[in-house]
């Protein structure tokens, strides 16, 4: 049994790796604030589920109490934290600045130093695809330069992991950065395509196509994602060999970042298609100009996740559809 501390475990992806973590007998901490970025009782309900588990305990605790954060630290002792809170979305970022410095940055300084402070073994932390901006070069390589992104929220991630790098190298404390790409899934976040698309074509109401439809994604499932993040955990970084030939190992630290993404970009088109088979129903698409802060494409190298943990994310976008679809007809009784 490990002693795990989950933040934003009442969020999409913190959920289901909470009860990963549950049903192989760790024993898991849950902090949340349980923001109203978007519905609050769909978090509620995730973490209504975790709360019948033997072994789940739960903080309502925001990131930047310091105090709070620091006490939660001295009091549990935690082996391993997966730190996946934080503030989400990239258009959201323009409008709310504030909400990204108080979650992103200091909410994430407040988990480093709770970290450094307690020994603690493992550091995995949530970064995000956005960090590669609007580059062309693909499929997306831990290796490209990531100085230019195209949105607050995509500085913040890129921010944390300086941030991480930066603790491994003074105090040796383990970090591991995973730049997830897309996640999508049963419980998933309202605020997402995926979910806005099937919410609107069930209603009978036109759906926003961003960029004319003139994007890709690397769509990643949430239970490969998981897989991912849970080998990960257990592939605790070591201070790399200064004669390794890549640009990353050369830093002399317990560092290392990985792309977590499905490796096979779809279209958006493609995706409102899959949406219309599941649901049986044709959407009624409104064409927009591509929105601040968004990317035409997202795709993600693994070759480091694969040589290292032997996994790659795999789900094809028509059966990770089906399920999520089936969830949400169930759930809102549609």
């Amino acid at each position: 049994m490990v002693k795990v501390l989950v933040t934003g475990a009442a969020g999409f992806i913190g959920f289901h790796l909470s009860q990963r973590l549950l049903a192989r007998g760790d024993a898991v901490i849950g902090i949340d604030n349980l923001n109203s970025y978007y519905d609050v009782s769909l978090k509620q309900n995730r973490l209504a589920q975790l709360e019948k588990q033997a072994g789940f305990s739960f903080y309502q605790l925001d990131l930047a109490d310091r105090e709070g954060i620091a006490k939660i630290f001295t009091q549990q002792q935690f082996e391993i934290v997966i730190h996946l809170a934080a503030q989400a979305g990239v258009r959201y970022s323009i409008e709310n600045p504030y909400a990204y410095v108080d979650s992103n940055l200091v909410g994430f300084i407040n988990i480093l130093e709770g970290c450094r402070n307690s020994n603690i073994e493992h550091l995995v932390f949530a970064s995000s695809s956005s960090v590669y901006g609007a580059s062309r070069k693909v499929p997306f390589s831990i290796e490209d330069n990531v100085d230019h992104p195209v949105s607050l929220y995509a500085a913040t991630k890129k921010a944390n992991e300086l941030m991480a790098y930066t603790y491994s190298h003074l105090y040796g404390l383990p970090t591991t950065g995973l730049r997830f790409f897309t996640v999508y899934g049963p419980w998933g976040r309202p605020d997402m395509a995926y979910f806005l698309f099937t919410k609107a074509i069930l209603k009978g109401e036109p759906i926003k196509v961003f960029n004319n439809g003139l994007m890709k994604r690397d769509f990643t499932y949430i239970d490969d994602l998981i897989e991912g993040v849970v080998r990960v955990m257990a592939k605790i970084p070591q201070p790399a060999n200064l004669e390794e030939s890549s640009e990353q190992s050369k830093a002399p630290a317990a560092y290392k970042v990985y792309n977590i993404g499905n490796n096979q970009p779809v279209e958006l088109m493609r995706l409102i298609e899959v949406i219309e088979t599941s649901l049986g129903r044709k959407a009624v698409k409104n064409l927009f100009p591509m929105q601040p802060g968004d990317v035409p494409v997202t795709y993600a190298k693994v070759d480091d996740l694969i040589n290292d943990v032997g996994f790659s994310p795999n789900t094809p976008i028509e059966v990770g559809i089906q399920r999520f679809v089936d969830w949400y007809q169930l759930y809102y009784k549609v």
